[in-house]
């Protein structure tokens, strides 16, 4: 039903030093005027209050809190680089000063740092092209009932593979690897996001929206084309067919 993740939103206090970080110490390219979430004026007119940037073929938005939706808190995100270029990854960031983790999920590792915002950043190895970051494959909510929540992704399409011996997680299967996170800290006391903002990529918008309808928080626009909705976890979802 869902076919892509086309962006994940991550709202920053001040856009240049999240800039840096994605852009200089990530190496990820800025998409070109034509991404529709490339820039955009702040209240203030002092400046764009949001850029995009590519992870593969998803946009990593960073956005001021200058209007809604706000993008999210604290989330925990996954972003894929070649297996192959991994401990050169792990030497670079080391020799810049970041504290970093490593957890290890079958053959592949994966690293953790934090991001001049609070978002837990893991790049792990995964089977891509590179060179550098090309790929966005996990992303971590937190929710207030597991069971809710993984019932109402369930009818959008994920499938749920793994959940943890406590209860407090699911792990399901889509568009990208989603995360459901009750309240706690996860490998290097990461936390789910708060208010996340993610858009996907669908044939039908509208069907989409029928799976759920009788559990969102909210329905903020539908269109043919696109529907936007918080889940009831106000997290912001939206649907459309050319994101």
């Amino acid at each position: 039903m869902l076919t892509r993740l086309a962006w994940l939103a991550l709202e920053v206090k001040y856009l240049e030093p999240a800039r840096t970080f994605y852009e200089e110490t990530l190496e990820m390219a800025v998409r070109d005027d034509r991404a529709k979430t490339t820039a955009r004026s702040d209240d203030a007119g002092d400046g764009p209050s949001e850029v995009a940037l590519a992870a593969g073929d998803t946009d990593l938005v960073l956005r001021r809190p200058t209007g809604v939706p706000r993008g999210g808190l604290h989330t925990h995100f996954a972003l894929s680089v070649p297996a192959d270029e991994y401990d050169d990854w792990w030497d670079r960031l080391e020799k810049r000063g970041y504290d970093l983790e490593e957890a290890q999920f079958g053959p592949a590792s994966s690293l953790y740092l934090y991001d001049p915002d609070g978002n837990c950043v893991e790049l792990g190895q995964r089977d891509v092209e590179g060179p550098g970051i090309d790929g966005l494959f996990e992303v971590v909510l937190e929710v207030e009932d597991l069971e809710r929540a993984e019932t109402f992704y369930a009818d959008l399409g994920f499938e749920t593979v793994d959940a943890g011996d406590d209860r407090t997680r699911v792990r399901m299967d889509g568009p990208m690897a989603l995360e459901l996170w009750e309240p706690h800290l996860g490998i290097a006391d990461a936390r789910g996001g708060v208010h996340v903002d993610l858009g996907f990529e669908t044939s039908e918008p509208t069907a989409a929206l029928e799976g759920v309808s009788d559990r969102v928080a909210r329905v903020d626009e539908v269109t043919d084309e696109r529907v936007v909705l918080r889940d009831p976890d106000s997290h912001v979802l939206t649907f459309a067919t050319n994101p």
